[in-house]
């Protein structure tokens, strides 16, 4: 199949043509459903479009074009309705920043393809290996917040989910028939809670800029400054930071410190417009930062020797333990259980229970394996 022989999808741009979608979808056990937003292009990101596909039809929602897009919300949060995202983490974080959705009922076929130890698990590989469709790359990062959309991208964001519902029922089937259900039902349970995300935009940090830590306490003033400064310029223009300039770029400013315009031309990944247009901003910030008093990176302790073992211990496990099942080390055990594990190294069952319990599965399948070897290390 190609995807221009696809049906048309259905536009949503009008507040009654929502209304009698919201109806359509309510009444349905499963749907697709994927975003478009605009985080390349703007300050803060914003979701431009929702797409839904159903069994019948395929529906592209404006969200710029809708006063209220709050209906959807019974829909999102409706246990009774399965709702099929790939790579649902993103989605989840803006649909809840923007419309404050939670979403319950959650299936992930880029989570469930982990699982099952697929190779390649990007929407476009499994498009292209499942059914024969090729998808442009080029659109993933176009401006949807632009108006009006070209045909071209209105077809690559309906094809996003127009092929969901039977991935996911193939699956299922696999994931049924290897005994993997459960361990895809409890991830699938665990993203869903996803709500949130530490934005960068609108939270100048210095610490986050790769190098940083490396400047002395004086020079990492001059970079808080800088990094003000174009979080200001940035919000003003509705930009992206890296839009504005460059992390690189502000860190060799740091290093250099340039007292004078002249002085920038001297200085690594700036380029000439931006001397232009930042020059002046940009040498203020410096000589605000020279003024300011040093700043140091939050301290960190230094972990303990016991809890770097422990770390150790339960890597080496988790990897053994995924070539057995051909899967990715973090489907046996995922990151953040792992690092709280080593962290409470939790020395009844009890206390292991409750480290393990947002994942039951993995704790009925591996949880006498991991606590007696986080015991072994206690002797």
């Amino acid at each position: 199949m190609h995807i221009d022989d696809l049906p048309q999808p259905i536009f949503i741009a009008r507040q009654h043509a929502l209304s009698r979608l919201v109806d359509e979808l309510s009444q349905e056990t499963a749907i697709a459903v994927d975003t478009e937003a605009n985080g390349l292009y703007a300050y803060r990101e914003q979701v431009c479009l929702i797409q839904f596909s159903t069994s019948e039809n395929d529906y592209l929602v404006d969200t710029l074009a809708l006063d209220d897009l709050s209906p959807l919300g019974a829909i999102f949060a409706n246990p009774e309705i399965e709702k099929i995202f790939h790579a649902a983490e993103y989605d989840l974080i803006i649909l809840h920043q923007d419309f404050d959705f939670s979403i319950h009922n959650l299936f992930d076929t880029m989570l469930a393809a982990r699982i099952l130890g697929w190779e390649h698990v990007g929407l476009g590989s499994i498009l292209k290996k499942q059914f024969g469709i090729h998808v442009d790359k080029k659109y993933q990062r176009a401006n949807w917040g632009q108006r009006p959309l070209t045909s071209e991208m209105l077809r690559y964001a309906q094809v996003d989910t127009h092929f969901l519902l039977q991935l996911r029922q193939k699956l299922t089937a696999d994931l049924q028939a290897r005994g993997r259900w459960e361990l895809a039902q409890e991830d699938f349970l665990r993203h869903s809670k996803t709500d949130s995300l530490n934005h960068r935009n609108g939270k100048p940090d210095v610490w986050r800029i790769r190098g940083a830590h490396d400047l002395d306490s004086k020079k990492a003033a001059v970079l808080n400054e800088l990094c003000r400064y174009r979080d200001k310029k940035a919000r003003a223009l509705n930009r992206p930071l890296f839009k504005v300039i460059s992390d690189k770029a502000l860190l060799s400013i740091a290093e250099a410190a340039p007292r004078s315009r002249g002085q920038l031309t001297h200085i690594n990944n700036i380029s000439d417009r931006q001397i232009s247009w930042l020059g002046e901003g940009i040498v203020a910030s410096v000589l605000r930062g020279l003024k300011a008093d040093p700043i140091e990176p939050p301290h960190k302790p230094r972990p303990s020797n016991a809890y770097l073992e422990r770390v150790d211990r339960l890597r080496r496990w988790r990897i053994h333990k995924a070539k057995q099942w051909r899967v990715n080390s973090d489907v046996i055990l995922p990151k953040d259980i792992l690092y709280n594990l080593a962290e409470e190294n939790p020395t009844s069952k009890s206390a292991f229970d409750l480290v393990m319990n947002s994942i039951p599965w993995r704790r009925q399948e591996f949880g006498d394996e991991i606590f007696n070897l986080l015991a072994a290390i206690q002797l």
